[in-house]
């Protein structure tokens, strides 16, 4: 994060409209000095922030925001112009633009390589170049850590740990012995790689655990949200493919599978032994059943429950239990006429029977 700080007009230089369209190859519209110090939504901006105008339903807040400039979605330029003068930044993907502008003006500190004198190292360590171990932390026996990765306070680096490059553990992160992090992941504070799965062997006198001897496998460029918790496979691994994200709270039971660059929303679960594809985009508080798998590109709609397999790629889920959102939604429609047709249904039954008395009156 202290990168951006290589970057044209970095140090003390001020961020102008004009150093951010060259980085991200976007147009300004009016003075390209005009100075940014922060980038904020139009209802909670003023005149040193950059608003953000990436969607048509913000149009109607741009007339009473104070913020001193703005950055359009193209899309949207013309309607902008209409309504408004002020220094504007015109780019395709206001979204993807705003990256370097945050990544400058990101808060975290910065941080020196090196070990903090409290910090526990044990035998047989490897401590790559220009790595920077916290304060208090912890790194057991056998563990391994890049270049230039950082390991925050109180966190805890387990017996036979290997992290990548380039890697970030906030505090208070734990990693259980065996596990393997890529090169860039980002651990949030509290997050917990390689608990022991939730399993046990049933009997008359209860449950005896069966011993969880696998590893937690994360890939390259995966992030982990704060106090998301991915457990150790039972046997074999629990395998997080490269790009994935987890966001707070997430659940990964053991021996989960999960594809390339997939999307988990805060408080979803996923239960042992699913497979899920690459690019799956998982909407928040989705519960994932085990035991069964989900195709590539698999999406599943907010407080979503998936209980069968639905191996195509693609799928679009919706609903508890999950079915195509298309058939979800004709379900919901249908739900929502059927006090209209029990009244429909009851003056029927009363016609009927009215009818019956007046062909047989004994039927009375």
């Amino acid at each position: 994060m202290g990168d951006a700080q290589t970057q044209e007009g970095s140090g003390t230089a001020p961020l102008t409209l004009g150093v951010i369209a060259a980085w991200c190859g976007g147009r300004v519209e009016g003075d390209p000095d005009t100075v940014v110090e922060s980038v904020r939504p139009l209802d909670r901006a003023d005149a040193s922030a950059l608003g953000l105008v990436a969607d048509p339903r913000y149009l109607e807040a741009v007339p009473g925001s104070l913020a001193g400039s703005l950055l359009v979605a193209s899309a949207l330029e013309a309607r902008v112009a209409q309504v408004d003068d002020r220094p504007r930044l015109v780019v395709d993907d206001p979204r993807a633009a705003m990256i370097p502008v945050l990544d400058r003006l990101d808060p975290t500190p910065s941080y020196e390589p090196g070990v903090h004198p409290t910090a526990i190292i044990e035998t047989g360590v490897r401590i790559g170049a220009e790595v920077s171990v916290g304060a208090y932390a912890v790194l057991e026996e056998g563990s391994v850590v890049g270049a230039r990765t950082r390991v925050g306070a109180h966190s805890v680096v387990g017996r036979g740990v290997r992290i990548g490059e380039d890697g970030y553990l906030h505090p208070h992160v734990v990693l259980y012995a065996g596990a393997v992090i890529g090169n860039r992941a980002i651990l949030h504070a509290g997050a917990r790689i390689g608990a022991d799965g939730f399993g046990y062997a049933f009997d008359d006198a209860g449950a005896t655990k069966i011993p969880q001897i696998g590893r937690v496998v994360l890939g390259d460029d995966v992030e982990v949200g704060a106090n998301a918790c991915v457990d150790r496979g039972s046997i074999g691994d629990t395998e997080i493919g490269a790009g994935v994200k987890l966001d707070n709270l997430v659940q990964v039971g053991h021996n989960v599978r999960i594809g390339a660059n997939g999307l988990f929303a805060a408080q979803t679960g996923v239960a042992g032994s699913t497979t899920v594809g690459h690019g799956a985009r998982i909407a928040g508080q989705v519960g994932i059943n085990g035991h069964i798998e989900l195709g590539a590109r698999a999406t599943v709609a907010p407080a979503g429950r998936v209980f069968q397999s639905v191996p195509e790629e693609g799928a679009s889920l919706m609903g508890y239990p999950a079915m195509d959102r298309r058939e979800t939604a004709r379900l919901w429609a249908a739900e929502k006429r059927l006090p209209e047709l029990v009244k429909r249904v009851r003056v029927l039954e009363k016609e009927i029977a009215a009818l019956r008395l007046r062909i047989d009156p004994a039927s009375g």
